[in-house]
């Protein structure tokens, strides 16, 4: 039997959030008609709102209310160092380390030839501008272990250096996190031994 028009169309929107399949679209699907009227009316004014208040931070290019980020205008920060990450969800997660005192740059993704993604895609122009004009001594690069986010990294290391950018010492997150992991999904104690273990490039 052939399911409602506007269920399937719901399943289909929902299929294609990342990580979301076809089973569990229709599980979420029909768990939203479930839901109460108020329910529903919070969900969708939750994700309006969202859509409409947050921005990226002009400096950080994290996710934030305000433009500049609190992380950004946090005085208490460490101004000198800068770790780079890949999304704004790599970026909360390496907040909850409480070791961690630096700012932070999101690229915005990572570089990746067979999907077509080059420098000019991700924002490596904006993160050498922002190493130029500030007084940075030292770029984390804190992309994922995976093959994708390792080629990123030695990238910019090479290109760090390449622009003469001398007294700037680049490391790279430490083994703390599995190789091909992601730092989304790393609890906090890995994290902090990959900060903590991070090495120059």
């Amino acid at each position: 039997m052939n399911r409602p028009q506007y269920i399937e169309r719901m399943i289909e929107i929902i299929k294609r959030m990342p990580g979301v399949g076809p089973k569990m679209a229709e599980r979420l699907s029909y768990h939203i008609l479930k839901m109460s009227e108020n329910e529903v009316g919070s969900l969708v004014d939750s994700i309006l709102k969202a859509r409409h208040i947050i921005k990226s931070c002009s400096i950080c290019y994290n996710l934030s209310e305000h433009d500049p980020c609190s992380i950004c205008t946090d005085s208490a920060r460490d101004c000198s160092i800068i770790c780079v990450v890949e999304t704004p969800q790599d970026l909360i997660a390496i907040s909850k380390v409480k070791d961690y005192k630096g700012l932070y740059f999101v690229l915005g993704g990572v570089l990746s030839p067979l999907d077509a993604v080059c420098p000019d895609d991700i924002r490596i122009d904006n993160l050498i501008k922002r190493l130029k004009s500030d007084n940075i001594n030292e770029v984390i690069i804190a992309t994922d272990t995976d093959s994708k986010g390792e080629m990123t990294a030695v990238y910019l290391a090479e290109l760090i250096k390449k622009i003469g950018i001398i007294d700037i010492k680049v490391t790279r997150i430490g083994y703390g996190l599995p190789v091909g992991g992601d730092i989304e999904y790393a609890d906090e104690v890995t994290i902090s031994r990959a900060i903590a273990g991070r090495r120059e490039m």
